[in-house]
């Protein structure tokens, strides 16, 4: 598995559940922290914490890195759709819910980031009218910026939020200069 992402340009980290999406994303942060220090780093952590069989799917970067004091972060304390909703449109309901409140951390983000990185990048973008395009502009002037995603089997179902999933995990990709490949073996 690769150590860290590249300092420079955009990385979309994807695979499976527990396939280190996080670690890497959070390695490659320390890194950044390290060589460039805290000014204009910004961190958006949208993963929901499901537990499955006793075990914790996806997870918080906080779970692998624990960041200065000055660092703005933005975190969601996020519904995992596809699993807490009984009905599509219960999951789709829950899915704007969290667009809503990630729209209000966008907002609230600083203005110019040098850095952005961005667990679970997909979780704000899983309902039928999602635009993914928000982050990407609010991206655009960083030197760095690294997100991860899942890409899985969990995906590839044709209930609504699954479908904005897939398109939106389609978008960062054309929009990434590199994609790095978990396959959680």
């Amino acid at each position: 598995m690769t150590d860290t992402a590249p300092l420079s340009g955009t990385t979309l980290v994807v695979g499976p559940s527990n396939a280190g999406k996080t670690r890497l994303t959070a390695r490659t942060l320390t890194r950044w922290l390290e060589r460039e220090g805290h000014e204009g780093v910004v961190v958006f952590d949208f993963a929901p914490e499901v537990e499955r069989d006793g075990q914790i799917l996806g997870g918080r970067l906080d779970r692998f890195v624990t960041l200065p004091d000055d660092v703005w972060r933005g975190v969601l304390d996020a519904h995992a759709p596809r699993t807490t909703g009984d009905t599509d449109d219960e999951a789709v309901e829950l899915a704007v819910d969290n667009a809503r409140r990630a729209a209000d951390l966008f907002d609230a983000a600083p203005a110019d980031p040098r850095a952005v990185f961005v667990n679970d990048a997909t979780i704000p973008f899983q309902h039928p009218d999602a635009d993914p395009s928000r982050l990407r502009d609010y991206c655009s002037g960083a030197e760095v910026v690294v997100l991860n995603a899942l890409e899985a089997d969990a995906i590839v179902g044709s209930d609504p939020v699954s479908e904005a999933e897939r398109a939106t995990l389609d978008a960062f990709r054309s929009w990434a200069d590199r994609v790095v490949e978990l396959d959680g073996a």
